[in-house]
């Protein structure tokens, strides 16, 4: 079993804290999945944690686009459709390693990532840009060299969400989505990525809390099938690392099956590590019984307990499990790691259309234009760092930012603001987030952007999902960054001030009009 750990700092002391060594002193699970919190405070819990385990625990976490995704301070890469749009897979693997060597400092071991998922569907809610793309060919590529970025710097590399999230419309976090499409369409698009994944040395699979009706029947999702994890990932594709199912907690399966039987299902079907399961007492209990029972057999738990062994004797954990903290100020966070993050999110910025120019005429001179941002709850500072550089650059920018819960009095108070400027940017940062089932604009401020862009000069900039063109489709200039990170941000600020080319290419269609491959290129920048 494989509980959340917050990252925060705690005292050894605190209820939360003293959970989590009952978890090790008592239920002697196997490993932990960590949160947000800083590179010493996760490194020194762990530590902790580390030194009371009888057994070493093996350390996972979700670094998609980096360990700044987790530790605060570390390198934030952009999204990792980012490195579809630059097309080079150089940049994956840089991810990689930057991800496994700023996680290895601070005791993580493996990496939940890099997302196998083809994106093919414009609403998924969840995955986005997450994945690398939407061509199978070029997100296999991509996911091989994420792999050996992370191989070559030592920490597992997990595949996920086997045998395929991409083309849902529904959260697996708060339901059950469905794929209707049989096993060829499957063979040839959703398991593509994970084939190469696997030939590339990946350790570990993830399930997906998805249903299959092919393969599953008409209601038990993959993460319970062993059609799915044992004939179709163990058998079919050969894999033989460790297969962990995606988090037990999620509406998907707790809802319907349990803390308990969703653990028992999920180790059944062939899950060796069983992740986030919504109360680890319950789930411990459950599996104990099943193998008293007979249900689980001795066999089958000693496959998985084995394979979970010989990875942590592999990584070196018997000998050397805790992680010197005078190691982490040297790595996490180092230049070259946020040199190669600027680098990239300045090389994946992706002009779909300048119709009449409006961001061709800003790049020409010294500007004067408001910017209006917008961003979720979790991200205050949307636009800040565009805001920041734009005037040390010299435009003369007047700002405003609006949220999910903007009402009538802020819009009003952006049309003001807007109603004074010669020309406008707008910067949204839309992006996949658990549990919230949906990822759109609001309706209020798709029609702001469509009234203004008849009005006056207008670019539309997208900070996170690509697809918002489907909600202003009339727009004239449309320049997409794939990313709220700080370098995201940098990246838009200097192409704005026409200080960077602007070179990026599509990973996914726009529908109607643009396809894999479209772009504008803006080959040159001012001195």
């Amino acid at each position: 079993m494989v509980p959340r750990l917050s990252g925060a700092y705690a005292a050894l002391d605190d209820s939360l804290f003293q959970l989590a060594a009952r978890w090790v002193d008592s239920l002697e699970v196997g490993g932990l999945v960590v949160f947000a919190g800083s590179p010493f405070d996760v490194a020194a819990k762990l530590n902790a944690l580390q030194r009371r385990a009888r057994v070493p625990l093996l350390v996972s976490a979700d670094l998609e686009w980096g360990a700044g995704m987790r530790l605060v301070g570390a390198t934030a890469f952009p999204m990792i459709m980012a490195a579809g749009a630059t097309g080079d897979p150089g940049d994956a693997y840089t991810i990689g390693a930057a991800a496994a060597t700023e996680g290895r400092a601070v005791g993580i071991h493996v990496n939940f990532a890099p997302d196998a998922d083809v994106n093919n569907n414009p609403a998924n809610p969840i995955i986005n840009t997450r994945s690398f793309g939407e061509d199978p060919r070029a997100v296999s590529r991509l996911v091989a060299e994420y792999v050996r970025g992370l191989r070559d710097h030592g920490m597992l590399a997990t595949l996920k969400h086997f045998p395929g999230h991409g083309d849902t419309q529904i959260d697996s976090h708060i339901g059950l989505p469905r794929i209707a499409a049989g096993y060829g369409r499957l063979d040839s698009l959703e398991l593509a990525p994970f084939r190469a994944g696997i030939s590339a040395g990946a350790d570990v699979v993830m399930s997906a809390h998805i249903v299959l009706p092919d393969l599953t029947g008409p209601e038990e999702p993959a993460t319970l099938s062993a059609a799915v994890l044992t004939g179709l990932l163990r058998d079919s594709l050969g894999f033989r690392g460790l297969v962990v199912t995606d988090a037990l907690d999620m509406g998907a399966i707790v809802s319907k099956y349990g803390a308990g039987e969703a653990a028992v299902r999920a180790f059944l079907a062939g899950a060796d590590l069983l992740l986030i399961p919504a109360d680890a007492d319950s789930a411990a209990s459950a599996l104990t019984a099943a193998v008293a029972s007979g249900r689980i057999t001795a066999a089958r738990l000693d496959a998985s307990v084995r394979r979970v062994l010989q990875v942590k004797q592999r990584l070196g954990l018997f000998e050397r499990r805790l992680a010197p903290l005078d190691s982490i100020m040297p790595v996490v966070g180092s230049k070259r790691f946020q040199d190669a993050a600027n680098d990239m999110a300045v090389r994946s910025l992706t002009l779909v259309r300048d119709i009449g120019g409006p961001l061709h005429a800003l790049r020409a001179k010294r500007s004067r234009f408001a910017l209006v941002a917008y961003g979720d709850e979790l991200n205050s500072f949307v636009g800040q760092r565009i805001l920041e550089l734009l005037r040390q650059g010299g435009d003369t920018v007047d700002f405003f930012r609006l949220w999910p819960m903007s009402g009538t009095p802020s819009y009003d108070s952006a049309r003001a603001v807007i109603a004074r400027a010669p020309a406008v940017v707008f910067a949204a940062n839309v992006r996949p987030i658990s549990g919230r089932g949906t990822i759109a604009l609001p309706d209020s401020l798709a029609q702001l952007m469509l009234a203004t862009d008849t009005a006056r000069p207008t670019v539309v900039v997208s900070l996170g999902s690509p697809y918002l063109l489907s909600q202003a489709p009339t727009v004239k200039s449309y320049l997409i960054a794939w990313s709220g990170v700080r370098a995201s941000e940098r990246a838009v600020a200097l192409a704005l001030l026409g200080k960077v080319p602007i070179t990026g290419r599509l990973p996914i269609s726009l529908p109607p009009a643009y396809r894999i491959g479209a772009g504008v290129v803006i080959p040159d920048a001012r001195p």
